[in-house]
C-alpha cells in the first residue's frame, strides 16, 4: 500500500488536524451553551429523518403482505352483501356538493343494502344547495331511479366533523359506514372493491389511497400531490404492510360499525378524530387493511393559506392525539416495534418548533464553528445532513417510482420546491403544535374546495378565502434572516452548508409571498372575464 512520506504525514498533523480542532480549546460556556441545543437538535431531527429510511425498507421488506382489492382472504356470499351507509359530512361547501353526491348516487352497490346520509353543518348557501340536490335524487334525477339519499342538517357545530358523523351514526341504518368528505369523487366500484375484505370478522376499517383531481393545476398543487403520495405509499404502506398501528385517514374509508362503538365512538377533544379513534380501536384488537391499489380522487388545495391551514390543523391534531393515546399505548402490551412506531407517527410534528430552534441557532452556530475544517463537515456535519434532509428527498422519490414507474424521475424538478415548501410550514405549524402542547383548543377549520382542475381554470376562491394575519410577514423576515446567514457562509468560504440555507430562504419567501399575493395574479389574469361569467347556480 502507499506510505505518506513522513514529511507529509508530520504535516498533515501538525497543521491540518490543527486547524480542524484548534477551536475546540477555545469555545467559553456561552459558545458550549449554544452549540449543545444545536447538536441536540440535530440529532433529534436526524433521528426523525432516519425513521423516513425505516419506512421505505418496511415497505419493500414487507411487500408480500400488501393487502390488495381483488385478493379478499374471504367474500361475502352471492346475494348476502351486508348494508352500507355512505355518510357525506360536509360544512360550507357549495361549490363541490354536487359533484360529491353524484358520485355517491353512482355507486355500484344494491339499492336496498345502500343509503347515503348528507350530514351538513353549514352556516351559508350551501344548506338551500344541498337540500336542493338531496330532494332531486332521492325523488329521481339525471336519469337515475330514486336514490335511497337523506338529508341532515345540525344548527350547530357541536364536536365539529366528529359530531356530525356521531349524529348520523344514531341514526345510521348500515352495519358498515363509509365517509367522504366534499372535495372527494369516489369511482363506482369504490364499495364492492372494498367491502368483501370486511368478510374478515376482526377486519375494523379499511382506508383506500388518495389520487388528485387537480394535480396539475399549478406547482403548488403538484408539490402537495408529491407530498401526500409520500404519506399514502410509504407511511401507510410500511406501516400496514408490516402490522403496526396506522390510522384512518377521515374520509375514503369504510368503518364496522361494530368497532367504532367498541372503540368509545367518535370523540371531538382532538382536531384528528380520524387518528384518535383509529388507534383506540387498534388498541382494542380491531384490525385494520389499507389497500394502495383502490384509487379515490379528491381536490387539493389550490391557495397557499388553505394549504397551510390544512396542515396546521393536521400538525396540531396529531400532538392533541399523542398527548391522549401514546400513554395508553405505551403502557400496553403492545409489541415494542408497535410502541416505537406510534411515537414516531404521533410525535412527528415536534420537529416544527425543533425547525424554529434550529432557525435561531444557525447562524450563532456558524460564527462559533468557523474554525472547521472539512474533515469535520464529513465526520459531524454530512452524517446529519443524510439523515435529516437527504431522507425527505429519498422519501418521495422512492414513492413516486412506487406509483410512476416510468415518469418518477421528474419528482427531481420537485424536490427542491418540496423540501422548501416544508421549511416554509415552519411558523404555522410551529404554533399549531405549541398550542396542542399546552391545551389551547380551537375550531374545526375547514379547507375551503373550489371545484379547479385545469390549468387557468377559474376558482371562486374570494368565496372562502382566509388571511394569516402577521405570520406571512414574519416569513418574509426570517426568509430575510436566512439571506444573511448564506452571505456569511460565502463570505467565510462555508460553501457546503449554502445549498442547506439556501432551501430556507427559498421556503420562507415562497409560502410568505403566495400567502400575501393569493388571488393577485388570478385576479389579474381573469378581469376581462368577470363580465361575462354569470354566478355560480344555487343548484344543479
Amino acid at each position: 500500500m502507499f506510505a505518506a512520506p513522513h514529511g507529509l504525514s508530520h504535516y498533515w498533523k501538525t497543521h491540518y488536524l490543527d486547524h480542524t480542532f484548534r477551536g475546540l480549546y477555545r469555545w467559553n460556556g456561552f459558545d458550549i451553551c449554544l452549540l449543545i441545543p444545536y447538536f441536540v437538535v440535530m440529532v433529534i431531527l436526524a433521528f426523525y429523518g432516519i425513521h423516513r429510511y425505516q419506512l421505505v425498507w418496511l415497505y419493500y421488506r414487507n411487500r408480500r403482505n400488501a393487502a390488495k382489492w381483488d385478493e379478499p382472504p374471504q367474500r361475502w356470499p352471492e346475494g348476502e352483501l351486508p348494508f352500507v351507509t355512505i355518510q357525506l359530512p360536509i360544512f360550507n361547501e357549495q361549490f363541490v356538493i354536487d359533484r360529491l353526491i353524484d358520485a355517491c348516487c353512482r355507486l355500484d352497490y344494491p339499492r336496498d343494502r345502500f343509503e347515503i346520509q348528507v350530514l351538513d353543518d353549514s352556516t351559508d348557501e350551501t344548506t338551500v344547495v344541498a337540500q336542493q340536490i338531496v330532494e332531486r335524487y332521492a325523488r329521481g334525477f339525471a336519469g337515475m331511479d330514486p336514490q335511497p339519499i337523506v338529508y341532515i342538517h345540525r344548527t350547530n357545530r357541536h364536536g365539529f366533523k366528529a359530531g356530525a358523523l356521531d349524529a348520523g351514526l344514531k341514526v345510521a341504518r348500515g352495519e358498515f359506514v363509509a365517509i367522504f368528505d366534499a372535495d372527494f369523487v369516489p369511482p363506482s366500484q369504490w364499495v364492492m372493491q372494498v367491502i368483501h375484505h370486511f368478510a374478515e370478522p376482526g377486519i375494523g376499517m379499511v382506508q383506500t389511497r388518495w389520487t388528485h383531481l387537480n394535480r396539475d393545476y399549478s406547482f403548488l398543487t403538484q408539490v402537495e400531490a408529491i407530498l401526500l403520495d409520500g404519506h399514502f405509499v410509504l407511511e401507510h404502506g410500511g406501516r400496514s404492510r408490516a402490522g403496526v398501528f396506522f390510522n384512518f385517514n377521515g374520509t375514503a374509508g369504510m368503518w364496522r360499525r361494530e368497532t367504532i362503538g367498541n372503540a368509545g365512538g367518535w370523540q371531538h377533544d382532538t382536531l384528528t378524530e380520524d387518528t384518535d379513534l383509529s388507534y383506540r380501536a387498534q388498541m382494542n384488537g380491531w384490525h385494520f387493511k389499507y389497500l394502495q391499489d383502490v384509487e379515490c380522487p379528491a381536490e387539493l388545495p389550490i391557495e397557499m393559506t388553505a394549504f397551510k391551514t390544512q396542515q396546521a390543523r393536521w400538525a396540531k391534531g396529531l400532538i392533541q392525539t399523542g398527548k391522549k393515546i401514546l400513554p395508553r399505548v405505551i403502557k400496553s402490551d403492545q409489541p415494542w416495534h408497535t410502541k416505537l412506531e406510534a411515537w414516531y407517527h404521533l410525535t412527528a410534528n415536534i420537529s416544527y418548533p425543533l425547525m424554529i430552534v434550529l432557525s435561531v441557532l444557525l447562524m450563532p452556530a456558524m460564527i462559533i464553528r468557523s474554525w472547521q475544517g472539512l474533515l469535520q463537515m464529513l465526520l459531524i456535519d454530512l452524517p446529519l445532513f443524510m439523515a435529516s434532509t437527504m431522507s425527505i428527498s429519498s422519501f418521495y422519490l422512492v414513492s413516486q417510482k412506487e406509483l410512476f414507474p416510468k415518469k418518477w424521475y421528474k419528482t427531481f424538478l420537485y424536490l427542491p420546491f418540496l423540501m422548501a415548501l416544508g421549511v416554509g410550514l415552519t411558523i404555522t405549524n410551529t404554533k399549531a403544535v405549541m398550542e396542542a402542547l399546552f391545551g389551547v383548543q380551537s375550531a374545526f377549520a375547514r379547507t375551503p374546495k373550489y371545484r379547479v382542475a385545469k390549468k387557468g381554470e377559474k376558482s371562486q376562491a374570494k368565496k372562502y378565502r382566509k388571511r394569516l394575519g402577521i405570520i406571512p410577514w414574519i416569513e418574509l423576515a426570517i426568509g430575510c434572516y436566512f439571506a444573511a446567514t448564506v452571505w456569511y457562509a460565502i463570505t467565510t468560504e462555508n460553501f457546503f452548508t449554502v445549498p442547506f440555507l439556501v432551501l430556507f430562504v427559498f421556503g420562507y419567501w415562497y409560502t410568505g409571498l403566495l400567502s400575501l399575493l393569493q388571488g393577485r395574479f388570478e385576479r389579474f389574469g381573469n378581469a376581462g372575464q368577470e363580465l361575462h361569467e354569470k354566478p355560480y347556480p344555487m343548484g344543479i
